[in-house]
């Protein structure tokens, strides 16, 4: 059988000429021709990991890495609850090409770079590296993330953190959950929410009795378990000692226990979900299940509050990186396909929305980097008390914003778009979970509220970090001020009253950040128009509503 490349077609053969296709875009470094992500992380610290962030942008492009993304969501992973005998084995089964992926992320520390390498930079490096990979096959980038998340839970708890850390700061990635002689890599996963308690994590019906030191046995269930074949999971149990309750626990809870004896975590079934289909997400039981508390006893939410503030971050970049998918293939196809006798990218109309899908999607990413700044190991009180309040501001309104932005991109592929061959069906179904994973909409609203009643200084780090532009835009200042005294009116107000303003304060707060962020690095053109767009009171619900005078060819040729 005579086979053709792509796009090529059997002449004499056909019944027509496949014209006016936008070629495919494969074979590109992914970060070298994002101007705006290398133009940002050289703005904030991370410019000496430019060689190896381009290293990995160029596989993240190539065809081979494009397919396995594409496979990956196409075996979808399979659960072994079973062996031929009946014994069970609670494994899930991975394609190949899932494998791949996750490796190849592994490998270039999108996980734990930032941990292992402390240099100034080094988080806003490891965050550009999250990005690349999570803009083309975003499933892998949960057990990434967890794994990211987990050390800041796990590192002070030395009966813990001596034996797993150094699996987690690895650069190899091996799927096998037994290995002889023990993994000197691991991942980490997360299983907090039940049936009944969903986001009220404290409502959890867990149990975990005290064993003798550090160890607990656990009873109970979990309603969604991601990644289930990770090496260890963070588990909240309600644990108990010689009869006295202890409250809340953060319970650590590995797949294998020594000398290769699995652990009891039995995986009722995988989800059945809207998004990704590469990475399993599982409902999972323990029965007399093993693991080592992390922290004090009792004080679960305290051990995973900065593990919580971390996985919030990773959901800004994956929302950025999935914009960023969104834009690139939309203008790539504007650019190759012409109608009405001009290229797409040519019509006013389609340059106004490509313009304005762009700006959005540089205001998002430089959110997430300035928040991965925040997060650097040797971050200052007040980069410290910043990110208590802007990281759930930014998780808020930058998550609720990516379903949008892929649903205005995939329009602008038209009938391709809406199909499985072309990515960004797959990145409509998969931005929602951004803005539902570690907090939906109400409860990351309310925990602005919670940071600014639970920690002052987060507020008047908040109006420092804004003041830095004080002057550079009128329109600006004047939303500050206006944002500003909303935030003065319902750190102070009734309870109620305050809770029903929540959006509205999380919404205000997270524009003005944005745009003080696109002053201080984007080009003036795209500052001022993404401020012109967004902070005006007649401002359009629509992608492609953009001031007068804007120049949109200009925003769009940077990308």
């Amino acid at each position: 059988m005579t086979t053709f490349a792509r796009g090529q077609r059997a002449v004499g053969a056909a019944t027509h000429d496949v014209e006016n296709q936008a070629p495919w875009r494969v074979d590109i470094d992914e970060y070298g021709s994002n101007a705006p992500l290398v133009s940002a992380v050289g703005a904030l610290g991370g410019g000496w990991a430019d060689e190896s962030l381009r290293e990995a942008g160029a596989l993240v492009g190539s065809g081979t890495f494009q397919r396995d993304a594409e496979l990956a969501n196409i075996h979808t992973p399979v659960l072994q609850t079973h062996d031929r005998w009946g014994y069970r084995l609670d494994e899930v089964e991975y394609g190949p090409s899932y494998h791949r992926v996750i490796g190849d992320a592994v490998a270039r520390g999108a996980h734990t770079s930032a941990w292992a390498d402390t240099r100034e930079g080094a988080s806003v490096a490891r965050a550009a590296m999250f990005m690349l990979f999570a803009q083309v096959e975003p499933g892998h980038a949960c057990p990434v993330s967890m794994t990211h998340a987990a050390v800041a839970s796990i590192q002070g708890s030395p009966w813990v953190a001596d034996e797993w850390l150094p699996r987690l700061l690895s650069r190899e990635y091996d799927p096998r959950l037994d290995v002889p002689g023990g993994k000197r890599s691991a991942l980490v996963g997360m299983a907090m929410t039940e049936k009944q308690g969903g986001s009220d994590v404290r409502a959890g019906t867990t149990t975990g009795e005290h064993m003798g030191g550090h160890a607990y046995q656990l009873t109970g269930h979990k309603w969604f378990c991601s990644a289930p074949m990770s090496d260890a999971f963070l588990v909240l149990a309600q644990t108990r000692r010689g009869g006295t309750d202890e409250g809340l626990s953060c319970v650590f809870v590995p797949r294998m226990l020594p000398h290769g004896t699995p652990n009891v975590f039995r995986i009722q079934r995988l989800k059945d979900k809207l998004g990704n289909r590469a990475n399993a997400s599982s409902e999972v039981e323990f029965d007399g299940t093993a693991g080592f508390v992390l922290g004090e006893p009792g004080r679960g939410v305290r051990t995973i509050i900065e593990m919580v503030q971390r996985t919030r971050l990773d959901c800004v970049l994956g929302t950025a990186a999935g914009m960023r998918q969104s834009v690139a293939e939309a203008v790539w196809h504007a650019r190759g396909r012409t109608a009405f006798g001009r290229l797409l990218v040519d019509q006013p109309a389609m340059t106004a929305v490509l313009a304005d899908l762009a700006l959005e999607y540089e205001a998002a990413m430089l959110t997430g980097l300035r928040l991965a700044q925040l997060f650097e190991s040797r971050a200052s009180d007040r980069d410290t008390a910043l990110r208590r309040l802007a990281t759930p501001v930014s998780k808020y309104w930058i998550c609720k914003r990516g379903p949008h932005h892929a649903y205005e991109a995939m329009e602008c592929l038209g009938g391709n778009g809406y199909t499985e061959s072309f990515p960004l069906a797959r990145r409509y179904r998969e931005q929602p979970v951004m803005a539902i994973w570690e907090g939906s909409g109400n409860v990351i609203a309310l925990d602005v509220l919670r940071a600014l009643t639970r920690d002052p200084d987060s507020a008047a780090a908040f109006a420092d970090e804004l003041s830095t532009t004080t002057g550079a835009s009128r329109d600006l200042d004047a939303y500050v001020d206006r944002t500003l005294t909303l935030l003065d009116r319902l750190s102070t107000a009734d309870a109620d009253e305050a809770a029903a303003q929540a959006r509205r304060l999380s919404e205000s707060l997270a524009l003005a950040f944005q745009a003080s962020l696109m002053l201080r690095h984007a080009p003036t053109t795209a500052a001022e128009a993404f401020i012109a767009a967004r902070l005006s009171d007649d401002r359009g619900a629509q992608y492609g509503v953009l001031p007068p005078g804007t120049d949109a060819a200009a925003l769009v040729a940077r990308h």
